[in-house]
């Protein structure tokens, strides 16, 4: 991999399953030396999850391998006295710490931001949780379904027949990690540096929601689950083509017009139900389905292309597996071919590109524990003392 704007910090990602092994995956993809530290024995839970039973089995499940390429693996037990003391020692190497944690975890194993920071006194250290590490939930376990319902995402997700619904991928751990990744690099930049960063998954995602919190709090509206639609503005939303649905976004007036000039249905210009925007939002209903009588003629494909040709924003709905073919997403290189063993790894790489060149890796996932006769050495352990510490438990 290319040196990259990290490439002078390391990283101990104490993490676990998402939030914060995303956080440090991308730090890794921006040059982060990432070294990941890992429960002996188990390690990250991620590595027991995911759609492949046998990789799960074998310790490298699809979802441990979806965020820890370009990192290191060691093994320690902090719950040994010896453990924590070898911890420490990483820590004065080290310029972040990531844990995710309970709240009061580390702080009960003697490692928490208090005491590591007398070791280090530049380390920023991010904790992130569900919740944060104050207020009433602070105890609370939080997993990406809990944070999802009790953010409000699920109460405006779906249909008003169908809400509320979970978002179908691990919104919040996402949008936790990259709110991580984001506080870390920041940090780094800071004179004089040293920083506890507290991280609440919950707040990563309200603060996601702008629109929907703000017409609510300075609008005093109610949020609600719109489904397809797009409540600002119609025609903007989903709508039924020959083969398919087509999203559709003629949010200002001349690409409303634009669009009923296209589709031939320009009668629809003299109706009073659709002379303003706020008139058509109130018969979004009928609008849409007199839309569709045209619309249902042709293919989405064919609508898309010509109506983006005469400035009418659209775009068809795709599936995962067709986006992820999709020349757009081909021809830019978010997905890198990453060698492990006798196989290639298609994995994503960072999703910014800086001076044209994206941060990808090409060092596949760690098995659990790969890297520990190198980490271990370099802090002047002997093969002896990394082979009894095994012995003993604490490797």
């Amino acid at each position: 991999m290319v040196a990259g704007p990290l490439s002078d910090f390391r990283v101990l990602d104490l993490t676990n399953v998402l939030a914060g092994p995303y956080c440090c995956y991308q730090l890794a993809l921006m040059g982060a030396d990432v070294i990941k530290v890992e429960r002996p024995g188990s390690g990250d839970l991620a590595r027991q999850l995911g759609a492949d039973p046998e990789r799960s089995a074998a310790g490298m499940g699809i979802s441990f391998l979806a965020q820890n390429a370009e990192k290191r693996s060691v093994t320690l037990n902090l719950k040994t006295e010896q453990g924590r003391a070898l911890l420490k020692q990483l820590v004065v190497t080290a310029d972040v710490v990531v844990e995710n944690f309970r709240p009061g975890v580390m702080d009960r194993l003697g490692l928490g931001y208090e005491v590591l920071r007398h070791v280090n006194p530049e380390l920023v250290y991010c904790a992130i949780s569900g919740f944060g590490q104050t207020g009433p939930r602070v105890g609370d376990p939080a997993y990406d379904q809990i944070v999802q319902g009790v953010s409000g995402v699920m109460s405006i997700t779906g249909g008003s027949d169908t809400a509320p619904y979970r978002v179908g991928y691990p919104l919040a751990d996402t949008i936790g990690g990259m709110t991580a990744a984001f506080a870390v690099s920041a940090a780094l930049n800071a004179e004089p540096r040293g920083a506890f960063l507290d991280i609440s998954m919950t707040e990563a995602v309200l603060s996601t929601m702008g629109w929907v919190v703000s017409n609510h709090l300075i609008g005093g509206v109610e949020p609600l689950a719109h489904g397809n639609e797009n409540t600002t503005s119609a025609p903007s939303g989903t709508f039924a083509t020959a083969d398919g649905l087509l999203n559709i976004a003629a949010n200002r007036d001349e690409q409303w017009v634009k669009l009923v000039e296209h589709l031939d249905r320009t009668d629809l210009l003299a109706s009073p139900l659709f002379t303003s925007r706020e008139d058509r939002k109130a018969n979004r209903e009928l609008l849409r389905r007199e839309l569709e009588l045209v619309l249902r003629t042709r293919p989405a494909s064919e609508w898309a292309a010509e109506l983006n040709a005469v400035g009418v924003p659209c775009g068809p709905v795709l599936s995962v597996a067709e986006v992820l073919n999709d020349e757009q997403i081909v021809g830019r290189g978010l997905v890198a071919k990453v060698p492990i063993g006798d196989e290639v790894l298609p994995l994503t790489a960072s999703p910014a590109i800086g001076d044209g060149t994206r941060p990808t890796t090409d060092a596949p996932p760690p098995k659990l524990g790969a890297d520990n006769d190198e980490v271990w050495a370099e802090l002047g352990l002997s093969n002896i003392e990394i082979q009894r510490l095994r012995e003993e438990g604490v490797l």
